[in-house]
């Protein structure tokens, strides 16, 4: 089995990042973390029995690394993933990828023009409970979709605000939006395709902050199926519900479960006939579960990178969900449902801020 050798540059959802590659010791190795201060990258470094660099730049040119992962502040990323392909390096980046659909737009050419490939980050796609949805789907006991229902309630009080790049257009990109409910709004679009329209009311009302910590957001699918995303940044603890109604079926995320991993079993799936109980509980039980999270997105990288197999996030999926984020600032800006079927607006389509 092929180890591939990792430098991690961020030491805050790198952490994170970390124990996606430890637990899965066969199929990577971290070399290095990257981040200018000692004592945050200190525990990674004790965990990984690695090295510490203050930069993302120190491992360019090393050819003892294979892959860099990106987890800098979002104002960042563009050009970290920019240079480690210039330097022939794999990137693994979080969200967002840049800070406009244009540069999404440099990062694609980018990368069709260079042989190392860019892998971005939505790792709540690889839950067992989102899976176990999916398989319930493809057998065909869910029937026509309805309406779903999204909440992001989250704490992140001032505290969470004292990392200097946080709370601003300039350096975090946006807000609850971005950095919170795209998670939540990817896994819609994986449950029920692409998004047509869309109609977003955003707020500030928690912290004192510049960009938006609520949000009232209504969605239609193209299949017809309509959704609402709530979000908050205010809630008393942090807890994430996905709630799909189809004709034949209900499927809920576990309550109280886990905020930060909503794909994650277990799910309740309600059978509208109790005569098809049964069979759902048959499918949700046999479904082969797996790692979730980091730790599964990793490995299915892996497999890419050394087996050829299909890229379990692409870039085009990235860009989708911008182009989804775009959509919604813009609808909350000018006070109006935004079709995700025309062409961006030229202004927005260089920035949402």
């Amino acid at each position: 089995m092929t180890q591939l050798r990792v430098a991690i540059a961020g030491a805050g959802i790198g952490s994170d990042h970390l124990d996606g590659y430890l637990a899965n010791p066969d199929l990577f190795e971290v070399i290095a973390v990257c981040d200018p201060h000692p004592d945050r990258a200190q525990p990674l470094i004790a965990r990984a029995g690695c090295e510490l660099l203050p930069s993302y730049i120190d491992v360019l040119a090393r050819d003892d690394i294979d892959l860099l992962d990106v987890c800098l502040p979002p104002a960042m990323h563009k050009q970290a993933i920019l240079d480690a392909l210039d330097a022939d390096k794999h990137v693994v980046c979080e969200k967002p990828l840049a800070a406009s659909l244009a540069e999404v737009d440099e990062l694609i050419a980018a990368a069709s023009n260079s042989a190392p490939m860019v892998f971005p980050i939505f790792q709540y796609r690889f839950g067992n409970g989102i899976g176990q949805l999916a398989k319930i789907i493809e057998r065909g006991l869910a029937g026509k979709p309805l309406i779903a229902t999204l909440e992001t309630h989250w704490r992140r009080d001032a505290a969470y605000y004292d990392a200097h790049w946080r709370g601003t257009w300039e350096t975090e990109l946006g807000g609850a939006v971005i950095g919170h409910a795209i998670h939540a709004h990817d896994l819609l679009c994986q449950v029920l395709g692409p998004v047509a329209s869309v109609q977003a009311n955003l707020a500030t009302r928690v912290n004192d902050i510049e960009v938006e910590d609520c949000g009232a957001i209504a969605l239609q699918m193209e299949n017809g199926t309509l959704a609402t995303s709530s979000i908050t940044l205010g809630h008393t603890s942090n807890e994430s519900r996905l709630r799909f109604c189809f004709e034949r079926l209900s499927a809920e995320s576990a309550t109280g479960g886990e905020p930060f991993n909503p794909g994650a079993a277990p799910w309740v799936f309600t059978a509208s006939d109790p005569a098809d109980q049964p069979i759902i509980d048959e499918v949700a039980n046999r479904y082969n579960e797996h790692q979730e999270g980091f730790a599964r997105q990793l490995e299915l990288i892996h497999a890419t990178l050394t087996r050829n197999a299909p890229p379990p996030v692409t870039l085009a999926d990235a860009r989708a969900a911008l182009a989804l984020a775009t959509a919604i600032y813009q609808s909350n800006s000018e006070g109006s449902r935004v079709n995700l079927s025309e062409p961006t607006d030229p202004t927005w389509y260089n920035g949402w801020r």
